[in-house]
């Protein structure tokens, strides 16, 4: 048999992971809560073999009472989210509160940003139901983008949910109507978007999608210091490159989509309100005296040290004490010319951002000297942001209330001066390490 003949090979990946808040029971010995979300899973399994080919015995979906007894319980949340090709999340107020529900979110966001990032097609594989209605000022932000049509499950699933359908007989009729079309759809986007596989997470560590509580959106600012095709050192690839410097893919040819917006979009999962801009236009930097705005990711490339006018700005930059913009050094292990001149290229940065090169915990570290490949950039990049956005809230101005008389401490203001609780997350193995010095702000 020719090789183009053989069969392709099956693919009995699960359908859809059920991501849902567990219930705490009410009263002892009451009834489990959660035996209506099991009862859900088990109707949208059938519902999906049927609509499948999938063989007998192969898991048509996942939920985490599927969890066996013995079984490493976050290795294997991990390995059904790097594998599923549909998230189905249950919106309810308490989902939302979950830190462990935001986990799982980001787990396989960031994996559906991988896989756009290689095929530079839409990824939406996340396909939301409604287990108790939330209103819409109550969603963050990765959950208020989604786009998607809940009254095409009908009007009494929009005004009760699936909890409210499930738990009266006399919407019976309904409820087997929205679970239908939902298993309808996980269907149809496994189908059409082909998510591939990624490497697990580890969910122990992994960030929450949702963030933290807060009342006002987020900001992050994403700068690119990169040429264009238009300037390149001589001899250098424009195949790395486009006509603004937001082109920059130094993962091509893995990655198809520039770097710019592939960082914008993990910024986004990590539920900030990003600001995509480039260091040669960003006037901001030459004003180092003012308070800051939003905290920053300034992404460099390297090569674009070779221009004296822009390698000077970048110097001037270094200078001012900015523990709030966390630089990023994106390279890739297969560009042989980057690999070639990698000695000129890093004594180049080292003597351009000295104070950048060491300055924060020891992620931030490791981000500035280099990161070789795509997969190394989504694990370390939320590490990165979390440090922006905390050395933000130390230095952002501070006002004092209006009036005279006794007054509680001075608290920031603006969108990112709310109670702000976060969490370290800390990769799994990279092509680099974080050190025994990790002294988090001791360079601030």
């Amino acid at each position: 048999m020719h090789a183009s003949a053989r069969p392709r090979a099956a693919d009995h990946r699960p359908y859809f992971f059920l991501s849902y808040a567990h219930t705490p029971r009410y009263g002892a010995g009451g009834p489990d809560p959660d035996m209506w979300v099991e009862r859900l899973f088990r109707d949208l399994c059938g519902h999906v073999m049927a609509m499948t080919d999938l063989p007998a015995g192969a898991p048509a979906g996942f939920m985490d009472r599927e969890i066996r007894s013995g079984e490493g319980w976050s290795e294997r949340l991990g390995e059904v989210l790097a594998t599923c090709r549909v998230f189905v999340p249950l919106f309810s107020p308490r989902y939302f509160a979950s830190e462990m529900c935001g986990k799982e979110w980001y787990a396989f966001a960031q994996r559906a940003i991988q896989h756009q990032a290689r095929s530079n097609r839409p990824a939406e594989a996340i396909v939301p139901a409604l287990w108790v209605p939330v209103p819409p000022e109550q969603l963050p932000g990765p959950a208020e983008r989604l786009q998607f049509n809940h009254r095409a499950f009908g009007d009494r699933y929009v005004t009760d949910g699936l909890y409210g359908l499930i738990k009266l007989r006399i919407f019976a009729e309904e409820y087997e109507r929205a679970v239908y079309e939902l298993a309808k759809r996980i269907v149809s986007v496994a189908d059409s978007t082909g998510i591939r596989p990624g490497r697990p997470v580890d969910y122990r560590l992994a960030p929450s999608a949702f963030g933290a509580p807060s009342a006002n959106p987020r900001p992050m600012q994403v700068t690119v210091a990169a040429p264009t095709r238009h300037d390149l050192p001589e001899g250098r690839d424009p195949a790395y490159y486009g006509d603004s410097p937001l082109d920059w893919n130094p993962y091509h040819p893995v990655s198809q989509r520039p770097l710019a917006y592939v960082t914008e979009d993990l910024v986004r999962s990590l539920n900030y309100q990003a600001t995509v801009s480039s260091f040669d236009e960003e006037v901001l930097h030459f004003d180092g005296k003012q308070p800051p705005s939003r905290p920053e990711v300034l992404l460099i490339d390297r090569w674009a040290l070779a221009d004296d006018d822009r390698r000077a700005r970048l110097q001037a930059f270094d200078a001012e004490n900015r523990p709030w913009v966390s630089v990023v050094v994106p390279w890739n292990r297969d560009d042989h010319e980057s690999r070639a001149r990698e000695p000129e290229l890093t004594a180049r940065l080292e003597d351009t951002m000295p104070s950048k090169m060491r300055q924060g915990r020891a992620a931030c570290r490791a981000a500035a000297k280099g990161v070789p490949s795509m997969e190394a950039f989504g694990r370390i990049l939320p590490q990165v942001v979390e440090a922006a956005a905390q050395q933000y809230l130390r230095h952002a101005a501070v006002y004092p209330p209006s009036g005279g008389g006794h007054t509680e401490r001075p608290r920031l203001v603006g969108p990112m001066g709310t109670d702000y609780a976060t969490t370290h997350f800390i990769p799994d193995t990279l092509d680099f390490a974080p050190d025994a010095e990790d002294t988090d702000d001791s360079q601030s």
